[in-house]
């Protein structure tokens, strides 16, 4: 953290090294660049794409699997599998998948008479398809500390609302999530700050392209400290990203914790 601000008020020379003190200048231009900006949109809209839809699909499988059925077991180990993949990995297996004439996704849109989509170079596509490899990849995470929630509520809860006739949308709209809410409180924070902090998918999968559609802000800080050597530019970024998530945090603990429900 000393090093970055150190760096972040200085400039430095293609090796890397400290040229000349220029104060709070790269902060100053990084708020006048367009694409500064550009990048905290397209992170918003990663966070968007990827972070409710990861927690329903999450409490959704948690919610039919957490009951203990026969081969049950089973369908955990599956849907918890994702959490045990590295980054790389998983970004070259969908990397493939996603491959516009010999991919898997394609081949079933050819079988179902659709047209194939260029997942990775088509702008409209290359947002999309990291946010499904994302979600995929952050699901068994995700799954994991919810069945964990879940399992933690007593069964005497449970089957006091079977005897009470509650149905499924009054048994676990009404009395489940709010029971849930500290691991759901938890998740959101962490799946917030992850996905702030994404790089290894855009890395391999789209190098923040086509068109910076998919260069979001931490790509960018790579770009700028790892790549062109502008090592204050990108010390300046970092400590505004840190900024950001340290606001959003705060605000979450203040506001959202409110709902949450301690046993």
């Amino acid at each position: 953290m000393a090093q970055s601000m150190y760096l972040s008020l200085h400039v430095t020379d293609p090796q890397g090294r400290i040229a000349q003190f220029v104060g709070l200048d790269n902060f100053a231009s990084l708020f006048a660049s367009p694409l500064f900006y550009s990048g905290l949109r397209v992170t918003g809209q990663f966070i968007l794409y990827t972070v409710p839809t990861t927690i329903l699909i999450g409490l959704m499988l948690a919610m039919l699997t957490h009951r203990a059925l026969p081969g049950m077991r089973w369908f955990r180990f599956v849907f918890s599998l994702p959490v045990a993949i590295s980054v790389g990995t998983a970004a070259v297996i969908w990397l493939l998948l996603f491959h516009p004439s010999v991919g898997m996704l394609n081949y079933f849109l050819g079988e179902l008479g659709v047209a194939p989509i260029f997942w990775l170079s088509d702008p409209k596509w290359a947002m999309i398809s990291v946010s499904i490899l994302t979600v995929w990849m952050n699901l068994g995470f995700v799954y994991i500390v919810l069945l964990g929630g879940l399992n933690g509520i007593a069964d005497d809860i449970f089957d006091s609302l079977s005897v009470d006739g509650a149905g499924p949308l009054r048994k676990y709209g009404q009395v489940v999530l709010p029971l849930l809410s500290p691991s759901l409180f938890f998740i959101t924070i962490v799946s917030v700050i992850g996905s702030f902090q994404a790089f290894g998918q855009f890395h391999i999968l789209t190098k923040g392209g086509p068109m910076n559609q998919t260069n979001v802000i931490v790509y960018q800080i790579y770009q700028d400290a790892f790549v062109n050597f502008r090592f204050g530019t990108g010390s300046a970024q970092a400590l505004v990203l840190f900024a950001i998530l340290l606001v959003l945090t705060i605000v979450q603990f203040v506001f959202v914790e409110k709902k949450v429900h301690y046993q």
